[in-house]
């Protein structure tokens, strides 16, 4: 297994399960990939917030194999909407079971008007009558359009919605997609649409406890174990680190790398096609952090925000971290996807600049003053999910050489749900 990312620790322990002896590398001193704990002058934080949903089967399965409790380790919402006083809709789904949840929460939601509220029950049913699915694929914001969505409904749901769950703007996100990703939960069970906020770091979430299942179960896991070049000879698969490692391997049966789509390129280079994978562009994503007194708290764990870049108003969704670990009391972050224009500026400048927005949303002046900030952007956090996107399938061509992670073949976008799934595919064709 090259690479101990979410993709790399899933297919681990699928495999592992199954009673194959796993041999794990990871470049980085941790494992985890783009979702996971790392230290900021001293200060443990992840480097990225997550929301997971009640319909990532996969992801919650594999969790519960590696010793992992969902239900204390994720704190369960049901599917909301839900803005600063003032500044947007409240729409929240109550327990009822599925469509009626739905309904009962537009019935209920403030902030729209009547002709909001028909545009998103007109969504609603065309999608289902559709059974999701568009002849040709397009892009979001042609669909909003073609099924005559509210400009109010469109700023404050689906655009947002895109975004979080594709991390691409809606002009140029794939539409079937997104609907896939609606299917999954607004169009399944109640339960599927829950939204999921972890009380742990990423870190702890899953990966730190699948490497060590790897390892209970006759496996090793190669910290700082970056692997630079792969070529098989008679004996099998050889596996070449850097020249440093001074470490000699022995060959092995199958190999599955799940490292990032460049890395992936370089390793499979000569060996197997990867035009697909040259032919994916990425967008990053940027969590900024905000530490104030420990006495603060939001009203709820998370609120949606509107983004306003002209404004200054770049965040999308606040998140109290106190609300999920006493232990990070006071300390807000922000989410802002799909933050290209973000990533370009000053992150003190940034920085300051959702700590004027959070100020203003939420009629609270000390917020534009936090006792300190921090702003960690992902490049490359993900593909950008266009309409009719070529992703490359986990089988290579070659035998016993499979790749695996959230930007090959799939239903979802570049999500852990993606990842997971991605990785489980990769191990049953391995072991099949």
């Amino acid at each position: 297994m090259i690479g101990g990312g979410w993709a790399g620790c899933a297919a681990g322990v699928e495999l592992a399960q199954s009673g194959v002896s796993v041999h794990l590398f990871e470049a980085a001193r941790t494992l985890g990939g783009r979702a996971r704990l790392v230290e900021v002058n001293g200060r443990l934080l992840d480097n990225g917030q997550h929301i997971l949903l009640g319909a990532y089967r996969e992801t919650l399965r594999l969790m519960r194999i590696a010793g992992i409790d969902p239900a204390r380790a994720l704190l369960r919402l049901p599917l909301q909407m839900r803005y600063p006083e003032g500044s947007g809709m409240d729409f929240v789904t109550p327990r009822l079971p599925a469509p009626l949840h739905m309904l009962a929460g537009l019935l209920r939601a403030k902030g729209l008007d009547r002709d909001d509220k028909f545009a998103l029950a007109r969504f609603s049913s065309t999608a289902r009558w559709m059974d999701w699915t568009l002849n040709d694929d397009c892009t979001v914001a042609e669909l909003l359009e073609r099924w005559d969505q509210t400009e109010r409904l469109v700023q404050l749901m689906w655009r947002p919605l895109c975004i979080a769950a594709l991390n691409t703007p809606p002009q140029h996100a794939s539409a079937q997609v997104f609907l896939n990703v609606l299917r999954d939960s607004l169009g399944a069970r109640r339960a599927a649409s829950d939204m999921l906020i972890p009380r742990v770091d990423l870190s702890a979430l899953f990966p730190q406890r699948a490497g060590a299942f790897i390892e209970q179960h006759g496996g090793t896991v190669r910290l700082g174990s970056g692997v630079q070049r792969l070529r098989r000879d008679d004996a099998g698969w050889r596996i070449e680190m850097s020249a440093a490692a001074n470490t000699v391997l022995p060959a092995f049966d199958a190999v599955i790398i799940a490292t990032q789509p460049g890395h992936a390129a370089s390793l499979l280079d000569g060996i197997a096609d990867t035009s697909a994978i040259g032919g994916l562009a990425f967008e990053p994503i940027t969590t900024c952090y905000l530490q104030y007194d420990p006495a603060l708290a939001l009203a709820q764990p998370f609120f949606a925000l509107r983004d306003d870049p002209a404004t200054g108003h770049w965040g999308q969704f606040v998140f109290d971290r106190g609300q999920l670990e006493p232990s990070n009391a006071g300390l807000l972050a922000v989410v802002v996807s799909a933050s290209g224009e973000a990533v370009a500026l000053d992150q003190e400048a940034l920085a300051a600049a959702i700590a004027a927005q959070l100020a203003q949303v939420f009629r609270q002046p000390s917020l534009a003053t936090p006792a300190w900030s921090k702003v960690i952007s992902e490049k490359r956090a993900t593909f950008a999910c266009t309409p009719g996107l070529a992703r490359p399938a986990n089988a290579t061509g070659i035998e016993g050489l499979y790749i695996a992670g959230d930007y090959t073949a799939g239903d979802y976008p570049a999500t852990l749900e993606s990842a997971v799934r991605s990785a489980v595919a990769a191990a049953r064709e391995l072991t099949a």
